[in-house]
């Protein structure tokens, strides 16, 4: 299995309801891409909700195998959600690894 973790700050000027806008269009672009990628067990975007973070939005996802994230990163929707999280958002940082099943 393999963990996807990215995380981001929102891009500056956004105010708080742009900002939740933004969380739940992410969401609505990205969560679907679980049913259209073979291999994709979870895909999940949250948005901060406590002081003790220090990124505003974090997707974390779960893919059976490399071969399955890959996949997902090239898949067309993928590519096109990225541009909109892309003009919402800024400082991405990324971390994928590879863990067992239980």
């Amino acid at each position: 299995m393999v963990k996807h973790i990215v995380l981001w700050d929102f891009a500056e000027g956004l105010s708080r309801d742009e900002k939740k806008e933004a969380a739940k269009k992410m969401a609505s672009l990205l969560e679907p891409i679980r049913e259209l990628v073979p291999g994709a067990v979870e895909i999940q975007v949250v948005q901060n909700q406590l002081s003790s973070s220090n990124r505003d939005i974090a997707l974390i996802s779960t893919f059976e195998t490399l071969d399955a994230l890959m996949t997902y990163q090239n898949h067309p929707a993928h590519v096109e959600a990225g541009k909109y999280v892309r003009s919402v958002t800024c400082n991405r940082a990324c971390m994928d690894y590879e863990f067992a099943s239980k």
